[in-house]
C-alpha cells in the first residue's frame, strides 16, 4: 500500500502502482486539509462572495457572477462542455497514470474539493477502471481541459472507461463495483479539469519507457561493438573523466562492464586506427541523452506533487488567489527535450545498423545475408530504421514554441504540453524498433564472428534475444522479427548492467 500525501509521490512509488497495481490510500494528515479547504469555499458560496470558478464563469465569462443556487449546474456544464477529446485514447496505463495524479494533486489541500471526490478518484486507481480519454484537444494551458473532462465525466456515471480488457460504458463498471457516482458541488468540476495531469501522465508513462531504452542501447551498442569488431580504447576511463561530464563517465563505465572479457573487440591499432563516431562516440552521444533524461525527471517528479488548478485556497479561505499552475510550459519544454534526446538514440543506432550491413564499411557478407544477391538479408531492416529515424526528426520539433490564443483571448499564451508529451512518446516508440532492428542485425553479425567470443553479458543478451528472433538462415517477413523483438524489449523491460542483470 503507498499512502499519497500531494507531496511525496516518485517514479519508484510510481512503478509499483502503474506496473505492480499496488493499491493507494490517501493520508488522514492531508484530508484534514482537504476538509479546511472544502470549509472555506462552502463559506465562499454562502456569503455571495466573488471568486473565480466558484461564483462566476470561466475563461472569457470571470466576470459573469453566478447565484449560490446554481453552483452545481455551473459545475456540470464546465464538464459536459470541456469534454471536447477527440480521437484515439491515450494508452490505459497513461489515464491510470493521469486518475492517480489528479488525486495526489488534490491532496496537498489548496483546490476545495470534498473528500469524496478524491476518495472515489482513488476508487478507480485500486479498483483499476480507467478512463476512456482522447488523445488530442488540449492546450496545454488553463490545464488540460479537454482531456481531464473526460476523466471526470467518469465519477458522474458517465462515459467510457477500461476494465478487465474491455471498453465498457461508466455507469456499468461503477454499479457492478459499487463505486457510487457523484454529484458535483461548488468549485469541484474546475477543481477536476484545471491541471497539467494529461501532459504529466503522458510524460511520466515515456520517460519511465525512454529510460529503460537508453540503458538498452547501450547493450545493443555493445553487441554492434562486437559484430565490428570495434576498438575498447574508445571507453578508458581517463578520456571520459578528462572531459568530465558524469553521466558521459558512466556510459562508458557501462560499456565496459558488457564488454568485459570479449575476445571479439580490439585494441587501436589491431584492426584499425580509430572507429567512426557511431561507434567511437557512444559514450559522448549517449551520455547527454542521459543528462536530458535526468532533467526531465526532476521536472515530472516536481509536476507530480504539484498544485496546478485555479484558483488555490490558502489560510484556511483567508486567501484565495487566481493564477496561472495550470499553464504546462515546464513540462513541454522538458517533453520537446525529451524527445530530440531519445531520437537521438535513433540516430546514432541507425549509422550502426549501416555499418553493419553495408559490405563497403565492414568484411562480414553483404547485408548480413545467408546468399549475398539471391537472398537480401536485413538490406530493407536498414530502410525501415532509416524512415523511423527520419519521422522522428518531425517529431521532434519543438511543440512549445507554438501557441494559439483561446477564450477570446483571455488565454493568450499557451503551452502544448499535451501535444509535446504524445510526440516524445511517439519517438520513445520509433526508437524502441530502431533499436529492435540494431539488436537483429548485431547478433546475426556476431554469429558470424563466433559468438563463443563474446563477452558474459551480451552473450546472455544474445542467447535470451535468439529466443525471440532466430538466426536469418533465409529470407523471411522481416517486419514480425522487428515487432517481436520491439515487444520483448518493450514487455520484458529487461536492463543488464555489469556484474548483474536486473528487471526494472
Amino acid at each position: 500500500m503507498i499512502t499519497l500525501t500531494g507531496e511525496t509521490l516518485d517514479f519508484t512509488q510510481m512503478k509499483r502502482i502503474l506496473y505492480k497495481k499496488e493499491q493507494v490510500a490517501a493520508s488522514e494528515e492531508s484530508m484534514k486539509k482537504v476538509r479546511q479547504s472544502r470549509r472555506a469555499v462552502e463559506k465562499i458560496v454562502r456569503e455571495g462572495k466573488t471568486v473565480y470558478g466558484i461564483t462566476t464563469g470561466f475563461g472569457k465569462f470571470s466576470d459573469v457572477f453566478i447565484n449560490k443556487n446554481d453552483t452545481e449546474e455551473l459545475q456540470l456544464n464546465l464538464v459536459h462542455s470541456h469534454a471536447c477529446g477527440i480521437g484515439a485514447p491515450f494508452p490505459e496505463l497513461v489515464s491510470r497514470a493521469m486518475v492517480l495524479l489528479r488525486a495526489n494533486a488534490l491532496l496537498k489541500g489548496y483546490s476545495g474539493v470534498r473528500p469524496v471526490v478524491i476518495e472515489r478518484l482513488i476508487d478507480l486507481v485500486n479498483k483499476e477502471i480507467h478512463p476512456v480519454i482522447p488523445e488530442k484537444g488540449s492546450l496545454g494551458a488553463s490545464g488540460d481541459l479537454a482531456p481531464l473532462s473526460h476523466l471526470a465525466l467518469v465519477l458522474l456515471g458517465e462515459g467510457e472507461v477500461f476494465y478487465k480488457g474491455e471498453r465498457l460504458p461508466a455507469l456499468d463498471v461503477l454499479t457492478k463495483e459499487e463505486v457510487f457516482p457523484i454529484r458535483l458541488t461548488a468549485k469541484e468540476g474546475l477543481a477536476l479539469i484545471n491541471g497539467t495531469q494529461a501532459m504529466t501522465a503522458m510524460g511520466v508513462v515515456g520517460y519511465m519507457e525512454a529510460e529503460t531504452l537508453a540503458f538498452q542501447a547501450e547493450l545493443i551498442a555493445s553487441v554492434t561493438m562486437e559484430g565490428l569488431q570495434g576498438i575498447r580504447d574508445a571507453y578508458d576511463k581517463d578520456i571520459h573523466k578528462a572531459r568530465g561530464y558524469e553521466e558521459q563517465m558512466d556510459v562508458a563505465a557501462r560499456m565496459r562492464g558488457y564488454l568485459e572479457g570479449s575476445r571479439l573487440i580490439t585494441n587501436q591499432g589491431e584492426v584499425r586506427v580509430q572507429d567512426a563516431y557511431s561507434l567511437r562516440c557512444i559514450p559522448q552521444v549517449h551520455g547527454a541523452t542521459w543528462q536530458t533524461l535526468n532533467y526531465v525527471k526532476e521536472k515530472l517528479e516536481i509536476e507530480m506533487n504539484a498544485a496546478t488548478d485555479n484558483p488555490l485556497i490558502f489560510d484556511n479561505g483567508e486567501k484565495v488567489i487566481s493564477g496561472g499552475n495550470f499553464h504546462g510550459q515546464p513540462i513541454a519544454l522538458a517533453m520537446d527535450f525529451m524527445a530530440i534526446a531519445v531520437a537521438e538514440l535513433a540516430n546514432i543506432s541507425e549509422r550502426r545498423i549501416e555499418r553493419l550491413v553495408n559490405p563497403q564499411l565492414n568484411d562480414l557478407p553483404p547485408f548480413l545475408s545467408p546468399e549475398p544477391g539471391l537472398q537480401s538479408g536485413a538490406m530493407i531492416m536498414q530502410y525501415a530504421a532509416a524512415s523511423l529515424v527520419s519521422e522522428n526528426k518531425t517529431l521532434a520539433h519543438p511543440a512549445s514554441v507554438d501557441s494559439i490564443p483561446s477564450s477570446a483571448n483571455q488565454e493568450d499564451h499557451v503551452s502544448m504540453g499535451t501535444i509535446a508529451s504524445r510526440h516524445a512518446y511517439q519517438v520513445v516508440e520509433n526508437t524502441r524498433r530502431v533499436l529492435a532492428i540494431e539488436a537483429i542485425c548485431s547478433m546475426q553479425a556476431v554469429e558470424y564472428r563466433g559468438t563463443d567470443k563474446m563477452a558474459i553479458l551480451t552473450k546472455k543478451f544474445f542467447d535470451d534475444g535468439r529466443k525471440i528472433v532466430p538466426s536469418i538462415r533465409k529470407d523471411r517477413v522481416f517486419s514480425k522479427d522487428i515487432e517481436a523483438m520491439s515487444s520483448w524489449l518493450k514487455e520484458e523491460k529487461m536492463v543488464f548492467e555489469p556484474g548483474r542483470i536486473k528487471q526494472i
